[in-house]
């Protein structure tokens, strides 16, 4: 999300910290090419850091470690990278602090056991290089420079192997380790492409939506911006299904009725996918524009216009109605998009999987052809990209399996 030395779009460019940041990332690529990777791993990485205090001790008996084992597998096409670990490691600067910090945080995991983590962390005014909160590798001492020795010797007390200091320190109330996992709280994550998360999502109700008819209008005043036909909510409490003391609410839609001053109401659960689809990101979005954070959408284009989805980024990157600086990174396969009309080259990134089953991931501005040519500014990226020029397209071939056999049924 580090800005490029490009012209174009410069209200997408924020500096923080002394850095100048993108406010939003498009990710790009062919099925089964890794897009959903890079998503994984952000989302495991945030799990366990604000859970892995939850890991500790025999997890083969906790629900969390089939979670944890599942999730930190090794890449598992190449014989060697079995017995390595994992690493992710994450560089963000906290803009709700004033100080606007930098932090590097990562950790690396072998199985369930975590083999190496580190915090280091730049002042904004800072010249010198980050300092060390801490470091930890197995089978070596934990240096800890940053942090009081009361709060090294709870951490000695009572870490496990399965369990990070950050998320353990957190949990004892240590202020500087407390700051990375509050700053991945603040961040929200979607998965769009998982048909069970979309019905969860749909049937999630937005905070105080029950009781505050202002939450009701501010959702209301969302719907206008994609669907004016909603003109209100019909919220009423109904029986748990079943029969718990839990409390359940049926809510309708109001639609003005043609030619007339009435309303007419329409469960919410009939309302087109896109319209669930919007009614589920509404509290992530909220959070993000009005708290600041990363708002993080695999398959955001599902179900939605592609001159929808255009007016969500365009909200990311105009500086008032995003002055938290919240960002915005997504996957899809939507080429209306991919235009130097709606992103810079360096909002734009391509998955690609080479014939090892290996993904890289790089920008539109990194990229350069055979010759060492770069991608121009005005020069028609969609199309480039759908001739493959940029990589990151599918490899097709006839579907043969409808082409009529021959006299052998072959």
């Amino acid at each position: 999300m580090t800005a490029t030395r490009i012209s174009e779009h410069p209200l997408h460019v924020v500096e923080i910290g002394g850095d100048k940041l993108l406010s939003i990332a498009a990710i790009y690529g062919a099925n089964a090419s890794g897009k959903s990777n890079v998503f994984q791993a952000f989302d495991f990485m945030m799990k366990y850091v604000t859970r892995s205090f939850e890991f500790g001790g025999d997890s083969d008996k906790k629900n969390n470690g089939k979670i944890l084992r599942m999730q930190s597998e090794p890449y598992l096409f190449d014989e060697a990278s079995r017995t390595k670990p994992t690493t992710f490691e994450v560089l963000f600067i906290d803009n709700g602090d004033p100080r606007e910090k930098t932090y590097q945080y990562g950790f690396s995991l072998l199985g369930t056991e975590v083999v190496e983590e580190w915090l280091y962390v730049k002042a904004k005014t800072s010249r010198k290089q980050y300092r060390t909160i801490f470091y930890r590798k197995k089978g070596e001492e934990l240096q800890a420079d940053g942090l009081t020795e009361k709060n090294v010797e709870l951490i000695k007390l009572a870490l496990e192997k399965e369990v990070l200091i950050v998320s353990l320190g957190s949990k004892l109330k240590i202020a500087k380790l407390k700051a990375v996992r509050d700053w991945f709280l603040k961040n929200e994550i979607l998965d769009f492409g998982d048909p069970k998360e979309n019905l969860f999502r749909a049937s999630r109700i937005p905070d105080h939506f029950v009781q505050d008819r202002a939450v009701q209008k501010d959702v209301i005043r969302f719907f206008a911006s994609f669907d004016p036909s909603i003109q209100d909510f019909k919220v009423e409490e109904v029986p748990a299904a079943d029969g718990s003391e839990d409390k359940e609410y049926k809510i309708e839609t109001l639609h003005k009725v043609h030619g007339q001053d009435t309303l007419v109401a329409i469960p919410l659960r009939n309302e087109s996918s896109g319209t669930l689809k919007m009614f589920a990101l509404y509290p992530s979005l909220k959070n993000v524009l009005e708290n600041g954070g990363l708002l993080f959408v695999d398959e955001l284009n599902a179900r939605l216009h592609p001159l929808l989805l255009r007016n969500l980024i365009l909200t990311f990157g105009n500086p008032e109605l995003n002055p938290r600086h919240a960002q915005l990174i997504f996957t899809t396969h939507d080429v209306w998009q991919f235009s130097n009309e709606i992103l810079r080259r360096d909002e734009i990134w391509i998955v690609d999987k080479d014939d090892q089953e290996v993904t890289s991931l790089y920008s539109v501005a990194e990229f350069k052809d055979e010759d060492g040519n770069k991608a121009r500014k005005n020069e028609g990226l969609a199309k480039h990209y759908l001739y493959g020029e940029y990589g990151g397209i599918p490899t097709l071939s006839p579907l043969s399996m409808l082409k009529e056999g021959d006299e052998d049924g072959k």
